[in-house]
């Protein structure tokens, strides 16, 4: 099926040809006006609809360029969030390596917020529940351990303040023997022993 240019070109050449040459040239000249200036409208809306699909095709080809682009960043994302979580995953954390209270004990220990069913159920807030349990735990002993530590100091500090008295009164008491003993000694040099009489000592003799 010919397009209307096509029908109008075919037109232009019949009125070229021989078939037309004994026409009135001025009627022929009208036709033909006519028909270029069909041809040339054709021509305009061709170039418009040109532009307009150029237009329509450089609209699509950005919003494709731009879906492209979002899909590169979402798949960029992807990849930097699968890392991440693979970090996440490989990561050692700390609290593995605490010593925790068992599960029976928590549950006998712990308050009763701490461990209902539903925390029970959930691994994640049951882990910081038994964390934060464990926390408490020993801040308590620690406590407790810095109050048995100041009890003993003060025990030690009176044991030593009694070893303290102990010995000044030891020293109290050697050096009383020692000025017990000194004026004893004095009294025995001033203290001359009674003379025997001689009778005694003449019958003694015999």
């Amino acid at each position: 099926m010919e397009s209307d240019g096509d029908q109008i070109i075919e037109n232009l050449r019949e009125l070229s040809g021989p078939a037309y040459a004994s026409h009135d040239a001025q009627s022929l000249l009208i036709r033909s006006s006519a028909l270029v200036s069909c041809l040339k409208s054709l021509n305009r809306a061709a170039n418009t609809a040109t532009r307009t699909k150029k237009d329509e095709t450089t609209a699509a080809r950005h919003e494709m360029d731009q879906s492209h682009l979002g899909l590169q960043n979402l798949l960029y994302e992807k990849r930097h969030l699968e890392r991440e979580i693979e970090k996440c995953r490989q990561f050692a954390s700390v609290y593995q390596d605490i010593p925790l209270y068992t599960m029976e004990e928590f549950q006998q220990s712990a308050p009763e917020a701490a461990r209902t069913s539903e925390v029970l159920e959930d691994e994640h807030q049951l882990m910081l529940n038994r964390l934060s349990f464990e926390l408490a735990e020993r801040q308590r002993l620690d406590l407790k351990r810095r109050e048995l530590l100041q009890a003993k100091e003060e025990l030690l500090k009176q044991s030593r303040t009694n070893t303290n008295t102990l010995d000044s009164v030891k020293s109290h008491i050697d050096a009383l023997v020692k000025t017990a003993s000194e004026i004893q000694k004095k009294v025995d040099e001033l203290v001359q022993p009674l003379p025997v009489p001689e009778t005694s000592t003449a019958m003694a003799t015999d």
